[in-house]
């Protein structure tokens, strides 16, 4: 990945574009006070030098039937770089765990879970989670709801550099 300057301009691309990914590159471009194929072209450098990851839709868990998320806070039996990499492999199969951070402190790793209910995530506990090698113990937080979901990162489009 080849790094790029952001400037201004940039820096109004990757905000629009986290605020709202499926713009068209035409309104995108107005909006960072471009034409359009100097738009397309930036964007494609944000995209190479690795700014933008991807883009994807922001699905409501309720509506397809995953009316709960569980905070699991996970702890190894080991610390060794092989088993936590083990760990965030075996993770990366589960389709219900959505993130997973390895953090420091007293918790190793804390994942993000959707389940259909509390039973479900409850199967998922036992049959798999604690299941799993090396995982020595779990504590999971039901979330009541979320009063605030962001995407990204904060743009400061005046920043320098």
């Amino acid at each position: 990945m080849r790094r790029v300057k952001l400037d201004k301009i940039d820096r109004k691309i990757l905000r629009d574009l986290q605020d709202k990914g499926r713009m068209p590159n035409v309104e995108l471009a107005r909006r960072a006070g471009i034409s359009a194929p100097p738009c397309l072209r930036r964007l494609r450098a944000l995209e190479d030098a690795g700014y933008i990851r991807g883009y994807h839709a922001d699905v409501a868990p309720d509506a397809l039937g995953f009316g709960v998320t569980i905070f699991a806070h996970v702890g190894l039996t080991s610390q060794a770089e092989a088993d936590l990499v083990a760990f965030e492999q075996l993770v990366a199969d589960w389709p219900l765990v959505r993130e997973c951070h390895m953090l420091a402190g007293e918790t190793d790793f804390l994942l993000k879970i959707v389940a259909e209910d509390w039973d479900n995530y409850q199967r998922f506990l036992t049959e798999e989670l604690t299941a799993a090698p090396n995982v020595s113990h779990v504590k999971s937080m039901l979330a009541i709801r979320a009063s605030k979901y962001k995407f990204g990162v904060p743009v400061d489009v005046d920043a320098v550099g």
